[in-house]
């Protein structure tokens, strides 16, 4: 088939590797405009872009993709279906009537569970041990189309939202190329996602990573992992922002209080509403990530200092 990709992020890049290597012809990228990026704020493409200008494909970026110009050239170029990975725009009804087979979303989570913008940061957040990608029909709903096919992923006790993103965005290249493949031959219909079942994952907020020591340990957990790499779990030391980076769970009920910090030699412990859990590392503000040993000698902490404060 003839295929025009949207995509954005850099989680896109290995489905459109994938389709740029399969027997579909990817004749042209639909991406968001350059943005700034650096200390210099200076425009960058987005990956996506840099990707196809590589292998010599069209760029389209629109700044919105109901503008005329893009819709015009969409239709030029006549897809018969348009794959979509993390586009990160709304799509009107102008541009998804344009390809006979339509806009086919690589999502990843089990749709109907985690419809929205953060799917992989709230299966870590939820504590799901199952997850996965799938591969459905847009339509003006959010996430709501009639889904294609599934691809499960085994949640790892110690994964990230990155590294589970990172696993899901391989296994869902591959399902996106299987799901073209599909429907060219015309042995894959789309099915209604059921009624039940249904869950949201809006966008992490700055304020949904900060952690709440008075909870339980395992939520502490949670929360720095599905907040990384972003927007990143942080809480207030002195006033100020502390980033922080993997937790340890610790064995046994908690002597200290809630966000209260305990040094040995070997270990930086900080109490939660049940077990203590192990900084691994820090990141204070204006500074670099830094072991957290180094972060509390540097910090010479008083006895009985709280995080959170």
């Amino acid at each position: 088939m003839k295929l025009v990709f949207a995509g954005t992020p850099e989680p896109a890049l290995p489905a459109l590797e994938a389709l740029i290597a399969s027997r579909h012809e990817v004749a042209a990228v639909v991406t968001r405009p350059d943005a700034p990026s650096g200390r210099g704020r200076k425009l960058v493409a987005s990956p996506v872009a840099q990707l196809a200008e590589q292998h010599g494909i069209e760029v389209l970026k629109p700044g919105r993709p109901r503008e005329p110009e893009f819709l015009e050239r969409l239709a030029q170029l006549a897809p018969d279906c348009c794959p979509v990975v993390a586009y990160g725009a709304l799509l009107p009804k102008a541009a998804l009537d344009i390809p006979r087979h339509g806009w086919v979303n690589l999502h990843f989570s089990l749709l109907p569970a985690w419809r929205g913008a953060a799917p992989v940061q709230h299966a870590v957040l939820a504590g799901d041990e199952v997850t996965g990608a799938s591969t459905f029909e847009i339509e003006q709903g959010l996430d709501t189309g009639p889904v294609y096919g599934t691809v499960t992923e085994v949640v790892r006790p110690g994964d990230t939202s990155g590294d589970l993103l990172e696993r899901l965005s391989r296994s869902g290249a591959r399902l996106l190329v299987a799901t073209m493949d599909g429907i060219e031959e015309g042995r894959l219909s789309p099915r209604p996602q059921p009624a039940d079942g249904v869950s949201l994952a809006p966008k992490i907020s700055v304020e949904d990573a900060r952690v709440d020591w008075n909870a339980p340990a395992l939520r502490v957990d949670r929360v720095v992992r599905g907040c990384t790499p972003a927007p990143g779990a942080w809480t207030l030391f002195r006033g100020e922002r502390l980033k922080l980076g993997p937790v340890r769970l610790a064995a046994g009920r908690s002597e200290l209080a809630p966000g209260e910090i305990a040094v040995n030699k070997n270990t930086v412990r900080v109490g939660t509403g049940s077990h203590e859990i192990e900084l691994v590392e820090v990141q204070p503000q204006g500074k670099k990530r830094m072991p957290a040993g180094d972060w509390a000698r540097g910090s010479r902490l008083e006895p009985g200092e709280r995080l959170g404060q």
